[in-house]
């Protein structure tokens, strides 16, 4: 059953331009797009899911959609919204992340064979890397002059006084590369679409020129609006760098409290692009949060729909008891639930300090624990008042100047976690 594929972008904030017509010529029957996604590292990061998003809500709407792995655009790199060149690939690098990213996206696409709009997945280096230069300059490059080349945005800001470095031959030509995929999907798969960021504008309509004067047809092109972030930040990105899907990356926790942070405003718009929530719950939950902004109704949903989407129900159920470790009643049995990752990263920026595994198996006094051993406390008589007044916790649990520190204290069998009153904390390293 065929919906309005053009609408719901409209509606949930990701249509930023379309070709004349391309709404129509969805409405039609079933046809098929493409979203083309950089290959560099063997995994997605949260930038390339609004891609990602559009392509799940075309085949909800009965469109066959294709991700199209940019093997050889990937050994070149795209000049678009960069100001550098890319770092190349080789072959075997190249698959590597082709198979991870696969794996990534069927949690959004269905990639099962049995229906007609089944998602496919391709890779351009498999029809680009037989082509040799002089077949490809005089094939392709002579349809395309360099004025039409020259006027696109991405071209002109390269070249522009502005831009520090000029631009390389080989990035001239990515456009020519990416339009050529265009029409290699178009005359091999029927593919009438290309999706993508507002910033490929100008390389989509490079492959609908040469489906126009090589493959005698017609081609569409749609892009949605960059992200960005209320408060002028880039969008996926943390001090630590880019927020991604792979759990070894970003930890489900981390990824979780990544839309957790978002502002009011960012919630709003991101729970209509990374979710499938339909509009009148929406509108219902926007309404919600007004009443009670301090409640983060829109932050929670979000984060709970994305993470189960990227991660699972239950390194969601995880990543919320995690969060609660820092601000709720949460117990030594529930930080030893944790994996190490997880842990350093909610006690991230706490201080720490090395103590002897020796130390630990013979039994580690509150004493040395709390000052000689560790500094946390600045002497020893300082302990023992803090510990008189009932205010230190060994992982999360409060003690006594009598309790000692014991190998069935540690969490991952190298931390304990010790705690002065409501909100100091500090972290043993066991070595």
């Amino acid at each position: 059953m065929k919906t309005n594929f053009v609408a719901e972008l409209q509606w949930r904030g990701m249509l930023h331009d379309a070709m004349p017509g391309t709404e129509e010529h969805l409405m039609n029957e079933m046809q098929s797009a493409y979203v083309g996604i950089d290959p560099t590292a063997d995994s997605l990061h949260i930038g390339h899911l609004v891609g990602v998003m559009m392509l799940r809500h075309f085949q909800l709407a009965g469109h066959k959609p294709y991700a199209l792995i940019g093997g050889a655009t990937g050994m070149i790199g795209d000049p678009s919204g960069k100001s550098t060149e890319r770092n190349l690939l080789d072959e075997k690098t190249l698959r590597h992340n082709q198979d991870a990213l696969k794996a990534q996206l069927s949690r959004f696409l269905d990639f099962s064979g049995a229906a007609d709009n089944a998602a496919i997945l391709v890779n351009n280096y498999d029809w680009m890397k037989d082509f040799s230069f002089l077949e490809f300059i005089r094939d392709v490059g002579k349809h395309i002059t360099v004025n039409y080349m020259m006027a696109k945005d991405s071209v002109k800001k390269r070249l522009s006084s502005e831009a520090k470095e000029g631009m390389s031959f080989t990035e001239f030509t990515y456009q020519l590369v990416q339009g050529y995929d265009f029409l290699h999907l178009f005359k091999e798969h029927n593919c009438t679409l290309q999706m993508g960021g507002s910033d490929q504008w100008g390389n989509i309509t490079t492959g609908t020129e040469l489906i126009r004067r090589m493959g005698g047809g017609k081609g569409y092109a749609l892009t949605c609006p960059l992200i960005t972030k209320a408060d002028g930040t880039k969008f996926g990105k943390t001090e630590g760098g880019n927020v991604w899907l792979d759990a070894e990356r970003t930890s489900p926790y981390k990824f979780y409290q990544y839309w957790l942070n978002t502002s009011d405003e960012d919630a709003e718009k991101y729970i209509k692009i990374f979710t499938f929530i339909g509009k009148e719950e929406i509108e219902a939950l926007v309404a919600e949060h007004k009443e009670a902004p301090h409640l983060r109704v829109l932050q929670k949903r979000l984060a709970d729909e994305i993470t189960v989407m990227v991660h699972s129900q239950e390194e969601l159920d995880n990543a919320v008891e995690a969060s609660g470790i820092l601000f709720g009643k949460s117990t030594a049995a529930s930080l030893k639930k944790l994996n190490e990752k997880t842990f350093l990263d909610i006690f991230e920026g706490v201080p720490q300090a090395e103590v002897a595994m020796a130390d630990v198996e013979e039994g580690l006094d509150m004493i040395g624990a709390l000052a000689a051993k560790t500094n946390f406390l600045g002497s020893n008589g300082e302990a023992r008042r803090e510990l008189k007044q009932n205010s230190i916790s060994v992982n999360k649990e409060k003690v006594t100047e009598d309790y000692i520190i014991t190998k069935e204290d540690l969490i991952n069998d190298k931390f304990v976690l010790l705690q002065r009153g409501k909100k100091n904390y500090f972290v043993v390293v066991v070595v």
